[in-house]
């Protein structure tokens, strides 16, 4: 199972960057790719997380409202959608996997993810 994840860059406060987390080697259905960040010295945090049976979002309270997580399965790419950037939603964003499926995907149980991408890096200045 690989994930790579691309989209990240340096952008202002109030603007919108795409971020993309592209998935393969899953060959069983019932998973759930989710969207973390980290910042040196703290918790890996999550932020969304979407199912593959009905495609059921959660997201963070931090980013409920600005944030959207999307997949596109012929592309195999989930994607995160993020508006209305501040400062402090500079961190790496990180997608991850979880090899089942509920209906309220687990968002804030990061440990239950694995094969993790490497991250992209999203600065936003102020």
């Amino acid at each position: 199972v690989q994930l790579v994840e691309s989209g990240g860059g340096l952008v202002q406060a109030g603007s919108s960057l795409t971020l993309s987390c592209a998935v393969s080697g899953i060959t069983f259905d019932d998973h759930t790719i989710g969207w973390f960040r980290q910042v040196p010295g703290k918790e890996r945090e999550g932020i969304a997380c979407i199912n593959s049976d009905d495609h059921r979002t959660v997201y963070a309270d931090s980013v409920k409202g600005r944030f959207t997580i999307s997949s596109d399965n012929a592309r195999n790419t989930v994607y995160l959608q993020m508006h209305m950037l501040k400062p402090e939603d500079t961190a790496i964003y990180i997608c991850g996997v979880w090899f089942s499926a509920l209906s309220a995907c687990p968002v804030g149980q990061s440990g239950i993810f694995g094969s993790w991408g490497q991250g992209t890096q999203v600065t936003v200045s102020s």
